[in-house]
């Protein structure tokens, strides 16, 4: 009889990453809107709510479904996710025999036909909710049956019957053996920050003031107040731990080391120590704590690379040789990305024996730091270790620090890309640095940003890293920087510069996307006001960012027509904040083009007039209808970012 009664069929729960193996990536506040195709055979009514709760609770929160397409039986809710850590959500439906002896009643009710017989079945119907609701429950009831039952007067009797309070407390008490539930689903509720953030990526041996002469944590103090005007909100560091001496690197990864040559950061490992251990040359743990005290006065917060790299001098080779794999020879293997060679790195295998011993240890390091106030680390090379690592040591992480983010620095393959994302990881590199057409753009980006990536993948958009020198920075100049600084700051919610870039710097090694003289293997003293400088349009494209919120969500971007196709036009709302970028993207020739405004889409009229706000030259243009026109020289502003105002 149980199973009898369980007749509604729930398909298609929305939203849900691989049919719920995966959680839903959310922020602190946001409202989770959950649809699902839900509908039972023939016409009587369903009740159907969304049960959630914090995984670590125990008691289940509720809110009602609505019905939005009868026809189409789609339900639709949200619900509210007020605290950092795993959600869980499900939704439960239910036949309503109540509810569905009033809708046919009422209908004879107002037919003015007979109905006497319909309210005996009503009275039946009501009685039996008598098993399983509360002692007050039962006894609302019994007064409201017995009641029904001695009146005579059919009318009489329905209004009893019929009693709003009485419906409504039947309503939210259905039979128990109807009860139909989907599976459950979880949700990754992070800090906002892990949503929207300026990430400014520098090494602290560059941060000095004398040329030659290795920089410090102090020194990067002095840097703060300007990487706070320029409105950066995370400082990220390349390894901060003791550089190896053993076949230390020279300047542009060279095999020649000269005395004074700082190696490269990524050489884990020294007399000095490991992975929790400081370089002495930049300071010492009070230092770095001073660090972390006056960036956070600036509104900065520190996030660390966590790099599984050893030096051949780091301490693991001793205590744990088993660790390493080793040639037939008997020699450690070195690093290898074919053709290029890293012989001051070994690698951990992962495959060792003794991996647990390797997994517990590469905990305590992230637990080390996370102790230690810094709660974002950005994972070096994360798709050459062990995805079953990442699931575990992220959710081991968060469990004791819910609040910290993890960035995977993985350029590889799109599903393996998308499966650490899936797995665990806050955000996620991605492949803007090689999209640069309008076409492409619009592809990928659409991807990103729409289900069901939208769900799970937060591309932070880096328009330069140590490693990769782009071609369209090579080769376009001051103009190229400034077209990648406005696509990285409004097409995702979360980018990041690496130091040199708004001084439109670098030289590439011929026929590389890498740098010369490249900050990893050597120090660099800059002219941080150097002419040419963008730091003012990074400064006005950050502070466009706070001041709208539309900038600030990550799954509401739009791409809209544009009649040349090196003029990518689109925008994004939030309410009634609504901004739209136009932008060339040539850094060599000026071009025009007509764009259309999906009138429509922002409320407005063909005959209706609406103000363009160029927030970036603070120009207003006055539009009519969908089709304007636009014309940007890259050598002066190669883009509008735009405000429209009705």
């Amino acid at each position: 009889m149980s199973r009898n009664r369980k007749r509604v069929l729930i398909e298609n729960v929305r939203p849900a990453v691989d049919a719920g193996l995966y959680p839903l990536k959310r922020e602190l506040g946001d409202e989770v809107q959950v649809t699902a195709d839900i509908f039972r055979d023939g016409h009587d009514k369903i009740a159907v709510w969304v049960e959630y709760r914090p995984q670590k609770r125990k008691n289940w929160q509720k809110v009602p479904m609505q019905c939005v397409n009868p026809g189409l039986d789609l339900w639709e809710t949200s619900f509210k996710v007020d605290q950092i850590g795993v959600y869980e959500y499900k939704i439960v439906a239910y036949c309503e025999d109540y509810g569905s002896w009033i809708l046919d009643t009422r209908k004879k009710v107002e037919a003015a036909t007979d109905y006497a017989s319909d309210l005996l079945e009503g009275i039946a119907k009501a009685r039996n909710y008598g098993s399983w609701l509360t002692p007050v429950g039962r006894e609302v009831l019994k007064k409201a049956t017995t009641r029904a039952e001695k009146e005579a007067d059919d009318r009489q009797r329905w209004q009893i019957l019929s009693n709003e309070r009485l419906v409504e407390m039947l309503e939210q008490n259905p039979d128990p053996a109807a009860r139909v539930e989907s599976q459950v689903f979880l949700a990754q509720v992070d800090r906002v920050k892990a949503r929207f953030a300026a990430w400014y990526e520098c090494f602290p041996r560059s941060c000095g003031f004398e040329p030659g002469v290795h920089g410090t944590f102090k020194d990067v103090i002095k840097r703060l107040p300007h990487i706070a005007e320029m409105g950066f909100d995370v400082l990220y560091f390349p390894p901060i731990h003791p550089v190896g001496f053993s076949k230390r690197k020279g300047p542009n990864n060279s095999l020649v080391c000269a005395p004074g040559d700082p190696g490269c950061p990524y050489s884990i490992g020294s007399q000095y120590g490991g992975h929790d251990a400081i370089e002495p040359a930049l300071g010492t743990f009070e230092d770095f704590a001073e660090l972390v005290e006056a960036a956070d006065k600036h509104g900065i917060e520190i996030a660390l690379d966590f790099a599984i790299n050893c030096s051949p001098d780091h301490p693991y080779l001793k205590q744990h040789p088993d660790w390493f794999s080793k040639r037939p020879d008997g020699t450690i293997k070195f690093a290898e990305n074919p053709p290029k060679k890293y012989e001051d790195i070994y690698p951990i295998n992962f495959e060792s024996a003794d991996y647990k011993s390797i997994w517990k240890e590469m905990l305590r390091i992230f637990l080390f730091w996370a102790k230690r106030g810094v709660k974002i680390f950005r994972v070096d090379n994360p798709h050459t270790k062990p995805f079953a690592f990442w699931h575990w040591v992220i959710a081991e992480v968060q469990d004791k620090y819910p609040d910290v983010v993890f960035l995977a620095e993985a350029f590889t393959r799109p599903k393996v890309m998308k499966a650490l994302a899936k797995l665990g990881f806050t955000q996620s590199y991605s492949y803007f640095t090689w999209r640069n057409t309008q076409a492409e753009l619009i592809e990928y980006f659409s991807e990103l940003t729409t289900p069901p990536e939208s769900y799970y993948y937060r591309a932070n958009l880096f328009a330069n890293t140590p490693d990769i020198f782009p071609p369209f920075l090579q080769s376009g100049g001051r103009p190229a920087y400034k077209i990648r600084a406005v696509l990285a700051a409004t097409l995702s919610t979360v980018y990041g510069i690496f130091q040199g870039f708004e001084l439109c710097e670098g030289v590439p090694v011929p026929g590389k996307e890498e740098y010369l003289h490249s900050d990893k293997y050597e120090i660099r003293t800059r002219d941080w006001k150097a002419p040419g400088n963008i730091c003012d349009l990074i400064t006005r494209m950050n502070k466009i960012r706070r001041e709208h919120p539309a900038l600030q969500e990550y799954d509401n971007l739009k791409f809209f027509e544009s009649e040349n196709d090196r003029v990518l036009f689109y925008g994004k709302s939030m309410g009634d904040d609504h901004i739209l970028v136009v932008i060339n993207l040539d850094p060599f020739i000026r071009h025009s083009a007509f764009v259309h405004v999906p009138l429509e889409h922002f409320g407005l009229t063909p005959e209706q007039g609406y103000q363009m706000h160029d927030l970036l030259t603070d120009r207003r243009y006055l539009w009519y209808g969908s089709k304007n026109y636009v014309e940007l020289d890259p050598q002066a502003e190669p883009a509008h970012v735009f405000v429209l105002r009705k």
